[in-house]
């Protein structure tokens, strides 16, 4: 189109033009006078029976001619017969148009013509009307009375009545119908608001049937059919659902406008039931309407906030308790190192011996964290091979389980290789193990099931044969220092911590009890799969010549082809080679720039390719802050496998 000098803006603007001139010729065929005025009380179109009939200039029949001029006119050439106040008589009609009602009537005009004038309203605001000269019927008339002396005055006033009545009766039916077509518009709006809203809005008759409904109930519900007209409650939302919601459905038929939450067990959404009773002329109950939503994210929030409160707390808590717990894993890994050293251990003694290592190099990290207990946890995500992982992290929730209780892990995963945080992900699962061993008065059973379900969602699941959760651990579990442990120390961070990992992972947790008893917790999280690793040419941008010769030659090892730089502007030329996959930058690069400008530009050549960087500054260094919201950044050193997962990453900075 831009080729020609055509734009869809001239389309839209010729189209309209062509219309309106159709329109007009159109009503320029009709022997009636017919105007259209709008809310502003601007004309928008009249045919040239309407100028002719009132002869009006031709600037007050233009589009936009404004309704006080016309009447102005039409008052200074006497059409209205002898007005005394010109601007109060105007100032009449104008308010009579603003509250513009259905009419219909007939008046003599100064020049002695009789004309009908029938008006109705738009919905939109502003009207139509259709002035018909009926001075030909009027004669008739007026001849009939002169020559029809015979006939009584009594029948000849009787048939003129008939005469005006039939045409002010034709007049109502058009604005009824009018008002039917409006009426129309107005269901099929309102029909289409109900269908886009995002909430199942139903109604139910007393009897519990659905009468009405806007056919969402899926978005809410996924497990549910959205066809529920005529179906009782209990049919449309199982009989789970239907138990918790009947009591309250109870009281709405008593008048009552009660608000429900609940989480539902298939999907995990918190939903939210709002009744509302419908209420005849004698206050008795003929209904209900129904209001569901999905606060899923509204509740997300408000635990969140009351974990990032808690977490202040934490701080303060255990900033003063980091030192002595150092002082204890340096003692636990000195005397892990002497064990390490004796040549004669047998195959279990070294394997205890290496699981004292991991828990005691896990809990060193975790300490290192405690100063950033206040604030948000970031998720270092890679590529993790799933088969080591569940390896190692047997050897830990064994250890850290009662004597006698079975840890039993079963897995299904299609892919041998998942992108997570691996030590979040282990920080999660080993919190979720030790919270369902200590649940247990006796050596139990834990069971972990990891698979892969529709969504793609990655299930995590941890069971415990113990005694399941009570109502007020449901409802209080996943708060920060709630523990259920009486006269056992705990920290109350087990569950939260779950629930952190699953939050910022994009998934959540859910709490339950399994139906052959136990509690049951179970995280679904994104299925993400690394990107198939295929060789490709990279640009390498890389002030310190050494340093690019070494990550040149690790990009080579890896398959890839490079090219490479130290500057943006000739990162920039080079990054439009046809070729380029991928762009791996420092964060401080030659002449003064950085990779977040590097980034800009790209953007503004209209480059879109994916950035990946590097950088030894420190992670509060205000540039690396400013890259790390749009691109992933790794920190120097690195290995080559850290060079591979991260050139993997394939969403979100790190």
């Amino acid at each position: 189109m831009s080729s020609i000098g055509v734009t869809l803006d001239d389309i839209m603007h010729h189209s309209a033009d062509y219309i309106q001139k159709l329109t007009s010729a159109g009503l320029n065929l009709i022997t009636q006078a017919i105007s259209i005025y709008d809310r502003d009380l601007r004309l928008v179109v009249a045919n040239e029976r309407f100028q002719k009939m009132f002869d009006l200039p031709v600037r007050l029949v233009e589009f936009g001619a404004c309704f006080e001029d016309t009447v102005r006119h039409l008052v200074w050439r006497g059409d209205y017969g002898d007005v005394v106040d010109i601007e109060a008589f105007i100032s009449e009609r104008k308010t009579q148009a603003r509250a513009f009602e259905p009419h219909y009537f007939e008046r003599t005009r100064s020049n002695g013509t009789t004309i009908s004038v029938e008006g109705v309203p738009l919905e939109e605001g502003g009207w139509v009307t259709v002035y018909t000269d009926i001075s030909t019927v009027k004669a008739q008339e007026h001849l009939l009375r002169k020559r029809s002396a015979n006939l009584s005055d009594k029948l000849i006033s009787r048939s003129e009545e008939l005469s005006q009545t039939n045409r002010a009766l034709m007049a109502t039916i058009t604005a009824l119908e009018e008002a039917k077509r409006n009426l129309t518009a107005s269901q099929d709006r309102l029909n289409l608001t109900n269908a886009m809203t995002p909430a199942h809005i139903a109604r139910v008759g007393p009897d519990g049937v659905y009468t009405y409904s806007n056919r969402k109930l899926h978005t809410i519900l996924p497990s549910q059919s959205s066809n529920v007209i005529g179906k009782h409650l209990l049919d449309a939302l199982g009989e789970e659902v239907y138990s918790l919601i009947s009591p309250d459905f109870a009281r709405a038929l008593n008048g009552e406008a009660p608000v429900l939450e609940f989480t539902d067990s298939q999907s995990s959404k918190h939903i939210r039931i709002a009744f509302t009773p419908e209420m005849d002329s004698a206050d008795h109950v003929t209904g209900v309407y129904l209001l569901s939503t999905d606060v899923t994210e509204e509740v997300n929030a408000r635990q969140a906030l009351v974990h990032a409160r808690r977490r202040e707390l934490a701080a303060q808590l255990t900033s003063g308790l980091a030192h002595d717990f150092n002082n204890l894993l340096t003692i636990i890994l000195g005397q892990q190192g002497r064990l390490a050293a004796q040549s004669n251990l047998s195959p279990i003694q070294h394997e205890i011996s290496q699981t004292i290592r991991s828990a005691a190099f896990r809990g060193a990290a975790l300490i290192e964290g405690l100063s950033k207990v206040d604030a948000k946890r970031e998720l270092e995500i890679q590529p993790v091979q799933m088969q080591p992982f569940i390896e190692n992290f047997a050897l830990l929730a064994q250890a850290a389980l009662p004597s006698g209780t079975v840890l039993d892990i079963a897995h299904d995963l299609p892919d041998p290789e998942l992108i997570l945080d691996a030590g979040f992900a282990q920080d999660a699962l080993l919190n979720l193990v030790l919270n369902a061993g200590e649940a247990m008065k006796d050596p139990g059973l834990v069971k972990i099931d990891l698979r892969r379900a529709d969504g793609p969602t990655l299930l995590l699941s941890v069971r415990d044969t113990g005694p399941g959760f009570t109502e007020h651990a449901l409802k209080n579990a996943l708060a920060p220092f709630y523990t259920s442990k009486r006269g056992k120390p705990g920290r109350g961070l087990g569950l939260s911590t779950a629930f952190d990992f699953a939050k910022l992972s994009g998934g959540r947790i859910h709490l339950g009890n399994h139906k052959d008893g136990g509690a049951e917790i179970t995280l679904r999280l994104p299925y993400q799969t690394p990107p198939q690793d295929l060789p490709g040419l990279i640009l390498l941008v890389e002030d310190d010549p050494a340093l690019r010769e070494t990550i040149r030659e690790q990009l080579r090892d890896l398959g890839h082809a490079v090219i490479e730089t130290d500057n943006v502007a000739e990162a920039v030329r080079l990054a439009q080679v046809p070729d380029v996959t991928l762009i791996l930058t420092d964060v401080m690069l030659a002449q003064g720039g950085t990779g977040f400008d590097l980034s800009e530009a790209l953007v503004d050549a209209g480059l879109d390719l994916p950035l990946r960087a590097i950088t030894g500054l420190p992670e509060n260094d205000p540039v690396r802050q400013s890259l790390a919201r749009f691109h992933p950044v790794l920190s120097k050193p690195f290995t080559l496998t850290a060079l591979k997962s991260h050139l993997q990453i394939s969403q979100g900075p790190t």
